[in-house]
């Protein structure tokens, strides 16, 4: 014998919901697919009589994703670009980048950490094969003094346009720099001893133009 069906009722649409506000992560690996409205940049202009912290963009130059990857397209001498990671502030930190050098060979590709609008710690790379490091003050006329903390060279940087791995850890007094997978130099800062703060990447032109860095990844973890 035949069963009738039941007769069910029609769903009835659930109302719509809030969107929920995008979750930052703390700790990963941004590979620019997504959603990078936490990274914003600012910019130093090195042809001031000191290097002036500039908001607006100078020169002919361009700062932004394309093509999955952070890039970095300075036309113009004297160009400092910095995009630091505005979610969190980090006391101890390690952060990692791939860097793709695909213009001129003079560069600066920079890491940092404990950024505040007061100051950062700084670690230059130059793919000539040398480093610097530095405590970038900022003043209260937006003028920027870099104290140098150290500096020395490195047969691991790949000169030319070739794609190279940085990292620095900030924990606690102790910097580190690791340069393609080797640890360059570690050492205790005690003079500044900066707590907390943002990080972020940067990319420096000088005379030999047009600079173009493509950053593939940044890789932010615990020391």
């Amino acid at each position: 014998t035949a069963v009738p069906i039941e007769e069910v009722a029609s769903p009835v649409p659930l109302p719509p919901t809030n969107t929920p506000a995008p979750v930052y992560e703390q700790f990963y690996t941004e590979n620019f697919t997504g959603d990078t409205s936490q990274w914003t940049y600012f910019l130093i202009d090195a042809n001031q009589p000191a290097p002036l912290y500039v908001e607006d963009d100078f020169g002919t130059m361009f700062v932004g994703t394309d093509n999955e990857s952070l890039v970095f397209e300075l036309e113009s001498e004297g160009q400092w670009a910095y995009v630091t990671y505005g979610a969190f502030e980090y006391e101890n930190v390690r952060i990692d980048v791939v860097a793709d050098n695909r213009g001129a060979n003079n560069n600066n590709v920079s890491l940092m950490c404990r950024y505040t609008d007061t100051g950062w710690y700084e670690f230059n790379i130059a793919n000539n094969g040398l480093y610097w490091i530095y405590y970038a003050e900022k003043l209260d006329n937006n003028k920027m003094v870099y104290h140098p903390i150290k500096n020395g060279g490195s047969n691991k940087i790949k000169a030319g346009k070739e794609t190279n791995e940085y990292g620095i850890e900030c924990d606690g007094r102790t910097l580190t720099l690791y340069i393609n997978g080797y640890e360059t130099i570690s050492f205790d800062e005690n003079d500044i001893a900066l707590r907390e703060g943002k990080v972020g990447v940067g990319v420096a032109s000088f005379e030999t133009l047009p600079v173009k860095v493509e950053i593939n990844t940044i890789t932010i973890s615990q020391p």
